[in-house]
């Protein structure tokens, strides 16, 4: 949670129970970023799109085992999703993203509204100029998917219920649609607007 913990962690309301709830977790990241191991191949392992982790096509049912795994996982600049440590690289497939963000609290209003997410492995973020918001317009249903950058390129999925709750703080700024976070404005595609 490093930071982000830092500059919340005496909040109270909605805040301090999402705080709480990520830290019973134990979310966070090990410094992947700084490990150059060589490849290693890949191993049967896959982060299906509504975030569940499957080894050899079975679900892996233990939460701190996914959430050990979520802390070594890495983006490379080629696309692929690599599990890193000190000595090895393996690659891994990933469906969508490999995060589901689970939770949200809204603290502020209008411009100064200020959204921290929790994911579904206890990272915590602010959506904002770190943690940008992305909307992806889909394809079959034309139904609009927003996510959050998590950490090194990572994203998290918001999950419907936590979707439909951020259109309910959907604003108009210059004619077009989007949400304000962190004191950015994150617009929604202009096909998704018709």
């Amino acid at each position: 949670m490093g930071e982000t913990e830092n500059s919340l962690g005496d909040a109270g309301g909605p805040l301090s129970g999402l705080l709480q709830r990520a830290a019973a977790l134990g979310g966070g990241a090990a410094p992947v970023h700084l490990w150059d191991p060589k490849a290693c191949g890949s191993i049967a392992m896959r982060i299906a799109a509504d975030g569940t982790w499957h080894y050899h096509g079975s679900p892996i049912a233990r939460e701190r085992m996914v959430r050990l795994f979520a802390s070594i996982l890495r983006r490379e600049p080629d696309g692929q999703f690599v599990l890193v440590t000190p000595v090895e690289k393996v690659t891994i497939e990933v469906d969508d993203a490999p995060f589901q963000a689970v939770e949200m609290a809204r603290e502020g209003e209008g411009d100064k509204a200020v959204l921290v997410m929790r994911t579904n492995v206890g990272d915590v973020v602010r959506a904002g100029p770190d943690h940008p918001l992305r909307f992806r317009v889909e394809e079959d249903t034309g139904g609009l998917i927003p996510y959050v950058t998590v950490r090194g390129g990572l994203e998290a999925r918001l999950t419907r219920a936590l979707a439909m709750e951020l259109t309910e703080g959907f604003a108009v700024r210059d004619g077009r649609y989007g949400v304000f976070s962190g004191g950015t404005f994150f617009e929604v595609p202009r096909e998704a607007e018709g």
